[in-house]
């Protein structure tokens, strides 16, 4: 019978582990204690040190992440949320808790405290009086082999690189690997800066409910849950556009939200079925108006995150400074593919599909035929921030018709590094265009087009009562992250992304 040397090694390990565990009880020290008061953390330390009077005492906790050890005097590196400090400990000085030390592995979490001084190599360091431990880790981190070669490159072997794995075990992937960290820190400052600049404007921003007794506010498929206790479905919000809308509806001349959605939909780079939205409501308001907003609230995100309205993705060198490129979405059709879109019935439209290698489903109607000629065609081009205006009337049930062009409708979406980062409407606000779009709707749906939403009889009544001139905006945060940060895939952005289940 094969034996798996790999599994074997790594229970000997945790047996191992285990074994240090009961040592540590018998000698007396608890291996979980309740608390430990940390005064310092490490880059505040290196930063703050001042060469060759600095003794100062401090209190670091964190996570072994090196190993040195020697006879009376051993080294280690301990991991904090700012990175990596040595720690020197001496036999003479600790006694007993030396001697223990040879119990202690890369993983477990300790406290130190001691004084601040610089090695003889030249590393601002903590020589340590009192050693606690925190934490005993039962499992082996897979810590990254690194050596240097002779032209000094740092070689790493054996790094934690396995996608579905850190995915998985994202605990470990942020223990192992400092980038990821600092992708994540940088997606707390987007949410940050974006919620400065909209409250400095006077919005407010508002929850709204994520389990629904009807969905709406885009094209997808819902998840469903059931509640007991009224004994009735319940869908998880696709938007919460509609009930944003009802909120300015009510009075409020400027809200938006944060949220959580969920789309019963694949999976792919740029996709993952909870992802987080930003959605704004602006009274008295166009879609104009909102590209000027769209273009002050990126660049100043840009500016603020990374000290410049450029940044670089992969090869290419964004650049947010406004103004951006504005171009009719058949405008932009026809500068890629040559075909004018304009006018053709649907038909024409399947036809022209077709001999664009592009594939349409037997239930698309126009606008969705559209969509897909973009989506293959044009969409992938677009590397520097551009706005795409003026969509078909069909695409867009929710927005204004267009105030010139007639069978469009005044939407933008703003396209970038090949992906559609926003969304934006003048809202309709006529309930009887309204509810004719809605119904027309409605014979798509019976066609077989799953994504469409149904009916709302609640928020037609509420438009009935009258809603003001609205600019809304849709903005997607993990796309807008990935974006900032130069990844490639949503799940690189969401802490805990949706996998297939564990075997």
């Amino acid at each position: 019978m094969e034996v798996n040397t790999e599994a074997q090694e790594l229970n000997e390990l945790m047996l191992r582990r285990r074994e240090e565990l009961e040592e540590l009880k018998k000698r007396g020290i608890n291996p979980y204690p309740y608390e430990f008061n940390r005064t310092a953390f490490s880059q505040d330390i290196k930063n703050s040190y001042k060469d060759g009077t600095d003794r100062r005492v401090v209190a670091v906790a964190g996570r072994i992440m090196s190993l040195r050890r020697m006879g009376k005097a051993s080294f280690c590196h301990i991991q904090d949320p700012q990175g990596r400090i040595q720690i020197y400990l001496k036999k003479d000085e600790l006694g007993e808790v030396y001697d223990a030390f040879r119990l202690l592995d890369i993983g477990d979490i300790v406290g130190v405290e001691g004084f601040v001084f610089k090695t003889k190599m030249g590393e601002i360091s903590v020589h340590a009086q009192k050693l606690v431990l925190l934490s005993k880790s039962l499992r082996p981190l897979p810590v990254p082999k690194e050596k240097v070669d002779g032209e000094g490159n740092k070689i790493v072997y054996d790094p934690f690189s396995d996608k579905e794995l850190r995915y998985r075990q994202r605990y470990i992937d942020l223990v192992v690997n400092p980038k990821v960290r600092e992708v994540f820190v940088k997606r707390t400052k987007i949410i940050s800066a974006i919620r400065k600049i909209l409250d400095e404007r006077g919005y407010l921003e508002v929850e709204t409910p994520i389990l629904q007794p009807q969905y709406g506010g885009a094209f997808a498929r819902p998840f469903i849950t059931h509640q007991n206790a009224l004994d009735i479905d319940l869908y998880l919000r696709i938007a919460d556009e509609l009930y944003l809308k009802r909120l300015i509806v009510g009075g409020f001349d400027g809200v938006y939200e944060f949220s959580k959605d969920f789309r019963n939909e694949g999976m792919d780079k740029h996709h993952n079925p909870e992802f987080t939205m930003l959605e704004l409501y602006v009274a008295y308001k166009d879609y104009i108006w909102m590209m000027s907003l769209v273009e002050d609230l990126i660049s100043q995100v840009a500016l603020a995150l990374n000290g410049s309205m450029k940044t670089k993705h992969g090869d290419d060198e964004i650049d947010f400074t406004p103004p951006w490129k504005r171009i009719t979405m058949f405008d932009i059709i026809k500068e890629y593919t040559g075909r004018v879109l304009r006018g053709k019935s649907e038909s024409e439209l399947r036809q022209i599909a077709k001999e664009l290698n592009v594939d349409v489903a037997p239930s698309d109607g126009a606008g969705k035929i559209i969509d897909e000629i973009f989506t293959e065609k044009v969409q992938g081009y677009l590397i520097q921030p551009t706005f795409v205006t003026d969509y078909p009337i069909e695409m867009s049930p929710l927005a204004k018709q267009h105030r010139i062009e007639k069978g469009l409708v005044e939407r933008f979406e703003t396209i970038c590094n090949g992906q559609e980062i926003c969304n934006a409407f003048s809202e309709l606000n006529d309930p009887l265009d309204q509810r004719a779009r809605f119904e027309q709707q409605m014979k798509r749906r019976a066609r077989g087009e799953e994504e469409i939403q149904p009916l709302d009889e609640d928020f037609l009544r509420a438009l009935e009562y009258g809603m003001p001139p609205t600019a809304g905006l849709g903005v997607g945060i993990d796309r807008l992250t990935m974006l900032l940060t130069g990844q490639d895939s949503i799940r690189d952005v969401i802490f805990f992304p949706q996998m297939k289940p564990e075997k």
